[in-house]
Formats: structure tokens, sequence, C-alpha cells
């Protein structure tokens, strides 16, 4: 093999116009909701904005126009984040990439090139939205610096805006103090009090869609109204977000996927709270699902609770032991979660003053300095092959903290 220079598939310019042309991973919500910018270094800085709204004085004619400034003004700044993944090609499928032989055979070899490069673009905007996603119901986010350095960041939500029902008050309970309908409603008004705001969008799951749908409460309310019960199976994410007054709920399933190679070996029947070590634990959070998968074997895993993450440490430690055997630099971890939590009702203003609450700044990386999503490739000499890498650096920035309301709900 001679390199790839020969082979038009994957030339930058090709790979960089095929990318481009994938549309977005699937149910990207926050990555589509708020615009996204260039920032000229990697160095992102960003005003808060608390409160808005305000209305210019009366003043005597012929005197001095006041001076205004922006209320509640503070400035935040932060390196911005870069992940990048790549995806090796051996030199068998090069090799059938420039074969000028049969159709069938070159077809099958940029079908391939194209399968891979669609997952890394699909993997790559999948952080993009975990870092949006973070930023609005977290109100922070972490991430690695050059030199392993793990930084965090914190966007300012009032602590007043991020509220944990307890006891009676919680949703799944069929205690009459727990009423949906007041908390939202008291939700709704810290915002537009706080941000002169008014709210706009409602985001949970399915999972706890169908609690609001068999809660007692609501059915009460619909009965007296105008939708009636037939209407609230039919259509419940538009029935019970009117009701809420907060428009058709946006109901968000989608879920991203944690893996970690383990680096130690875990026994069988380990018992309770057993630490396993992986190459990188720091995605990995406390209530998701680890899933031990047997990568020698087909449809062997098991799955435990996380109990707790030690990112220094590089542990998962699992509420109880797998009852069967992994082994280290083979087997893996992998834990799934949605981006919405099962007890999570989120609510916001997208807009604040004319503006979007955040934005999504992107940096320059690379040789090259590009922004956005960015293509290349490297040739390896022994055994023979290329790998196929896509990059990104930016950070999600948010405006206006006061806009958002987090509600969790059990």
């Amino acid at each position: 093999m001679k390199g790839t220079a020969g082979i038009p598939a994957l030339e930058l310019v090709t790979l960089n116009k095929l990318i481009s042309k994938f549309d977005r991973a699937p149910s990207m919500f926050f990555s589509s909701l708020f615009p996204t910018q260039q920032y000229d270094s990697d160095t992102i800085k960003w005003e808060l904005e608390y409160g808005s709204a305000g209305m210019t004085p009366f003043v005597a004619p012929g005197s001095v126009a006041p001076v205004v400034g922006l209320d509640g003004v503070g400035e935040a700044s932060a390196k911005a984040a870069y992940w990048k993944e790549k995806m090796y090609f051996d030199e068998e499928f090069l090799n059938n990439l420039r074969e000028p032989g049969t159709w069938a055979t070159y077809q099958t070899a940029e079908r391939k090139l194209s399968r891979g490069a669609r997952k890394l673009r699909y993997r790559v905007d999948r952080r993009r939205e975990w870092m949006s996603c973070k930023m609005l119901l977290d109100g922070a986010i972490s991430y690695t610096q050059k030199g392993g350095t793990k930084i965090s960041i914190s966007y300012g939500i009032p602590a007043s805006h991020m509220v944990t029902l307890t006891g009676n008050d919680c949703w799944n309970v069929t205690h009459a103090d727990s009423v949906p309908v007041e908390d939202v409603y008291d939700g709704k008004t810290v915002v537009s009090e706080d941000s002169l705001s008014q709210v706009n969008h409602a985001v949970l799951n399915s999972s706890l869609l169908k609690v609001l749908l068999m809660k007692g409460t609501i059915q009460a309310l619909l009965a007296k109204s105008s939708f009636g019960d037939g209407d609230l199976f039919k259509n419940p994410a538009q029935v019970i977000g009117t009701l809420l007054g907060v428009g058709p709920l946006t109901v968000y399933d989608e879920m991203f996927e944690i893996t970690g190679w383990l680096t130690t070996a875990v026994a069988a029947g380990g018992g309770a709270s057993y630490a396993c070590y992986v190459d990188d634990a720091s995605d990995f959070e406390v209530g998701g699902t680890a899933r031990f998968v047997d990568m020698s074997e087909v449809n062997v895993w098991e799955d435990e609770v996380i109990e707790a993450v030690d990112v220094a440490a590089g542990t998962v430690t699992v509420v109880a032991g797998p009852a069967l055997a992994f082994k280290a630099g083979e087997d893996k971890i992998i834990m799934r979660k949605k981006f919405i939590p099962d007890n999570v009702f989120f609510m916001f203003a997208d807009n604040a003053e004319g503006e979007p609450i955040a934005e999504f700044m992107e940096a320059p990386h690379g040789l090259g300095r590009n922004w956005g999503q960015f293509a290349d490739t490297k040739d390896q000499w022994d055994p023979s092959g290329v790998y196929m890498r896509i990059c990104d650096k930016g950070l999600p920035v948010l405006y206006h903290p006061d806009t958002t309301y987090k509600i969790t709900v059990f």
C-alpha cells in the first residue's frame, strides 16, 4: 500500500464534505434549539445577566440622559472543551476501496467508510448535546483539559431554580399533598419574577409522563375540563402540557452511552459496594446502571447499579459485585443513561430580552485553525492501515441563568 493519497474518498476535502452532509444525530433537542457562534480563541468569555426588561425613566427636557448598565451583570470565562475520536481501517479495506474491479466491491467499501464516518459524527454530536444538557439541567459541566487536568464550570443558576421534592410532595406517591400542577405553576412564577421572561418549553421523558398520566390529581382536573380522559390517553403530552400551562410537553427519551474498559479483573460474586477499575471513570454517574460485558462471548452481560464514582482513582463502585467474572483489558462496563432522567421535570424560557438564553461557542482547533467538526486521516505503516478521526472544540455558554427551572420530582 502506498498510502491514502490516491484514494479520493479519503481525501480531507471529501471527508469533511461527507460529514457535513450527514444530518445531526437523531433527536438532539438542546443542540438544535440554540445557535452556534465561532469564537476567536479557546478561552471563551461570556456575560451573565440576571433580570432584564428595564424601562427608561422620565427626565426634564435639556437635562443629561442617565447612564444605564446591564442588570445584575457578571463575567465568566473558561477554556473550551476538546473532544475527538478515531476509527481504524486496515489494508484489506483500503485495497478494496481502490480496487478497479467490480462495482459491488467498490460500493461495499464506500458504504463501510460512510457508515464509519456517520458513527463518528453522531458520537461527536452526542457529546455536544451532553454538554448543553448538563449546563441547563445541572448548572455545571466537567471535562478534561491539557495535561489531564479535570476542571468544572458553574453557570450560576440560582439554587431557588433547582428544586428537589421530598416526602408526600413527590410526584410518584398518591398522597393528596402531591400536586404537580401547583409545583409547575410555582416554578413558572419564579422564572417570570426573576428573569422577567415566560417559560415556553417543558421537557421530560416518557417514564415521568406516565407518572403524570396516572396521577389522580391530574385526572381529577381533566375530568372537569373540556379534555376528558379519552383525549388524555390519546394525546397526553398535548393535554397535560396545556393543563400545566406550558404548552405541548417535549417528551425527550434520547440516551447516551459511556464505555469504560476494565483495567483490573472483576471477580465473580464480589459482594456489596464492589469497586471496579476502568480506564476512564469521568462520565459515569451515581444512580446509573453499569452493564458488565463479556467481549469474548455473545450476549453475556450483567447489570448493576452504580453507587459511587471516583474519577481520580478511576473506580466505578456498584451496589453489588456481578455474579460473573470479567477480564481486565478485554471486557468493559457500559452505562446507558437518558439525557433527561426519569425523575426530572425541566422548563425554561428560550429567549430573554430578544436574545437566545444560550449559545454554543466553537473554538479554533488543529493546525488549520478549524471551527466545529473536522475530519482528517493518518496512515499507519505496520500493519498497514489508516485512522480516520473527527475532532471538535467548543463550549456551551448560558447568558441568562435565571430563565431555567428544574424540579427533581422524586
